[in-house]
């Protein structure tokens, strides 16, 4: 390990560089645990909170304390990028036909684009101050957000995400640990006063408090992380949301001071802003990967994505759609001859329904795609 060089402080050097990067934000805090973010993690797993995500217990220790991540560290440089789209991503919710993505999803992968900068950022800091420098977006268990906090770029709102006061709810983030000791910028106070919008606006009521998110009741993680059958307790308030939810980000008040991104990558692409559901629910695999290379849906694999679509097939009221739906229900994946069974059963007339159900049910070998076609 080289040696830091510890003056002058390069703190506005660093600042400097980064936002010539492209950054729209830079704050500095100490490469230490905050007592606070380390308690909320532990409440949130006993109590079973973050659903599927096995990583996050699995890695709890290293998430919760940036020393035990990596003990050479001495400062934490946080960096955002603004993502915030030129339109409420609410309107699409009323257009039943078409799907809604989520904001950050409807263009390029935000972790290849926001990485290569931290990279560029971190050699540059090791050629100029020395030290070592280890990068992260999303690649480690890091908790950004209340790093974040620490350094001065918003504070975690009720919706548990970070609030900017100059870009809202729609920040990226990554983060530079060093081994450069560096002047922290101050921690932002909390701003949402007596307002609860995000914890009103969400479908699902996924906040059983403020500031408390349960995963498994979340659309983000029902879309994305959950790798199983949909709860039927949840499909109806999806709507169309096919991947991801914004609900409670773009409630917030906040954001009437934020602004367009200028970011290419980030800027939604035509064919993802309102895609309609029966094109989408027409993909295989190989159409799937072509349709979403570079974009982060891709990570999820067709047979997710579809069952989601499905769902949204379902609540569309668009009795035309049923032929989508029927296409699929031999379809090879379990998960979406379920969400096709689920969905004619909310686009048919009752006896049309009746007459298919028996037929299907005793010749199904996925007794959870059995139980959808069940008349009881």
């Amino acid at each position: 390990m080289t040696r830091p060089m510890q003056a002058p402080d390069p703190t506005a050097a660093i600042r400097a560089k980064a936002l010539g990067l492209g950054f729209d934000a830079v704050g500095f805090a100490p490469a230490a645990a905050s007592a606070q973010a380390k308690a909320g993690l532990e409440a949130f797993l006993a109590a079973g909170m973050q659903g599927d995500m096995g990583w996050m217990a699995a890695n709890a220790d290293r998430r919760a304390d940036p020393q035990v991540l990596w003990p050479d560290a001495r400062s934490v440089i946080v960096l955002a990028v603004n993502y915030g789209p030129d339109h409420d991503p609410r309107g699409n919710l009323a257009r039943g036909e078409t799907g809604n993505l989520s904001v950050y999803a409807r263009n390029r992968d935000y972790h290849d684009t926001i990485k290569k900068r931290l990279k560029a950022l971190g050699r540059w800091m090791c050629e100029s101050f020395g030290g070592d420098c280890k990068v992260f977006v999303d690649t480690a268990p890091v908790m950004e957000k209340p790093l974040a906090q620490q350094a001065g770029l918003g504070w975690q709102g009720k919706h548990t995400n970070l609030v900017s006061r100059e870009h809202g709810s729609w920040l990226f983030l990554g983060a530079v640990f060093t081994t450069l000791e560096l002047s922290p910028d101050g921690a932002e106070s909390d701003h949402c006063g007596g307002c609860r919008a995000c914890l009103d606006a969400c479908p699902t009521a996924a906040f059983p408090a403020p500031y408390r998110l349960d995963a498994r009741r979340c659309i983000s993680y029902l879309t994305i992380e959950h790798k199983g059958h949909i709860p039927a307790e949840f499909r109806a308030a999806m709507g169309n949301r096919i991947y991801g939810c914004d609900d409670c980000l773009a409630v917030c008040p906040w954001n009437k001071f934020a602004s367009a991104t200028r970011e290419a990558d980030f800027v939604a692409r035509a064919d993802l802003t309102a895609p309609l559901l029966a094109d989408l629910a027409r993909l295989d695999d190989a159409g799937f990967r072509a349709r979403f290379a570079g974009s982060p849906v891709k990570r999820i694999g067709r047979d997710r994505f579809v069952r989601n679509v499905l769902v949204a097939i379902g609540n569309a009221g668009a009795p035309a759609l049923a032929d989508e739906a029927k296409a699929l229900a031999d379809d090879a994946s379990p998960l979406v001859r379920a969400m096709a069974a689920w969905a004619l059963r909310r686009l048919l007339p009752a006896a049309e329904f009746a007459a298919l159900a028996p037929a299907r049910a005793s010749c199904e070998t996925d007794a959870a795609v059995a139980a959808e076609w069940s008349l009881s």
